[in-house]
């Protein structure tokens, strides 16, 4: 991890307030019903690319350009990205479903298809197939429970061009334990 970057702050909640909090169970359920966006985090903090699927993925500001994301602190990605400065945000459509799967697989190498990826200039792993994706330098890691919230400044980014028909990317989607894809047959207004 950066020098500049300061260690992962806490969020404390009093141990009297966490007796009237909901169960984990619980909780887990409330958010496999509400639909979440999929990204791939890649990072190399020099030692070995990790890449991982998440699905927690937010903007936060447009100035300066910022976004969050959050990771277990629990997976096996996470020891390299607490030392990673930087790191690549791949936003998925339904075509790189291949790509969601092999981030949420663990016990696996990410890597091993060097067809599938390369490295930017800077270091990081991409994988350039994906409709977009942001380059960013971490500014900020917040210990919440057992996961770590990342907030990311974003530095660089390759998107569709201007002329790109948005209606004709099919983003990927994850619900209730499952993926899914959005297009034309899933609008209702």
């Amino acid at each position: 991890m950066s020098d500049s970057l300061p260690a992962r702050q806490p969020i404390v909640i009093p141990e009297e307030d966490l007796a009237g909090s909901i169960s984990s169970e619980v909780f887990r359920a409330a958010f496999r019903l509400h639909p979440a966006g999929v990204a791939v985090v890649t990072a190399d903090p020099g030692d070995s690319p990790i890449a991982m699927t998440v699905s927690s993925l937010a903007s936060v500001s447009t100035e300066p350009p910022l976004l969050v994301f959050s990771v277990s602190a629990l997976s096996s990605s996470s020891p390299a990205l607490e030392r990673a400065d930087t790191v690549v945000v791949h936003m998925l459509g339904a075509d790189q479903l291949w790509l969601a799967r092999l981030g949420a697989t663990s016990g696996i190498d990410r890597f091993a298809d060097t067809s599938t990826w390369t490295r930017l200039p800077t270091g990081e792993p991409v994988f350039p197939e994906v409709y977009a994706w942001m380059r960013g330098k971490i500014v900020y890691r917040l210990e919440a429970g057992n996961s770590i919230i990342c907030v990311v400044h974003v530095i660089e980014a390759q998107i569709p061009d201007p002329g790109h028909d948005a209606q004709a990317t099919s983003p990927l989607v994850y619900h209730a334990r499952t993926w899914h894809q959005l297009g034309q047959h899933s609008t209702i207004d």
